[in-house]
């Protein structure tokens, strides 16, 4: 597989909820700069677990890639994001069961056919109204 097909498996595997096949995409050792959730560790690992909370908070949950742009070791990906809060997630406990679509912009590492390291940039402000949460404060 290329680069372009190990990010578009990522992206496939999770839209399909099949997270046993993760670790075919990404390294077990894998670190994400993202903090998707709630400041998880910038450590190895730490995605498969922030991928998981964030399809326990929102079903359906889809990425829809609109661009896939590859150079070298990088993988760049600008993603329609959607789903709807129907779970519990650790910025809101309650579910909303609102409807959001959003874009965001991921740039993958690899390193030895598999995603090594993470990095993205997403509308948060956007998803945050859409839900009807509360924007996170410093306290």
């Amino acid at each position: 597989m290329d680069n372009k097909q190990i990010v578009r498996g990522l992206f496939d595997a999770t839209n399909e909820r099949r997270l046993d096949d993760l670790p075919t995409y990404v390294a077990l050792d894998v670190v994400d700069h993202n903090k998707i959730i709630h400041g998880e560790p910038d450590e190895p690992g730490a995605a498969f677990d922030a991928i998981r909370m964030q399809l326990d908070a929102f079903d359906p949950f889809l990425m829809h890639v609109e661009e896939l742009i590859a150079e070298g070791d990088k993988v760049v990906a600008r993603l329609t994001m959607s789903g709807t809060h129907s779970g519990a997630h650790p910025r809101m406990p309650e579910p909303t069961r609102r409807d959001f679509q959003n874009e965001a912009i991921f740039v993958f590492t690899l390193a030895d056919g598999k995603i090594s390291e993470i990095r993205a940039v997403s509308d948060r402000l956007g998803l945050f109204l859409q839900l009807g949460w509360d924007w996170p404060t410093t306290d």
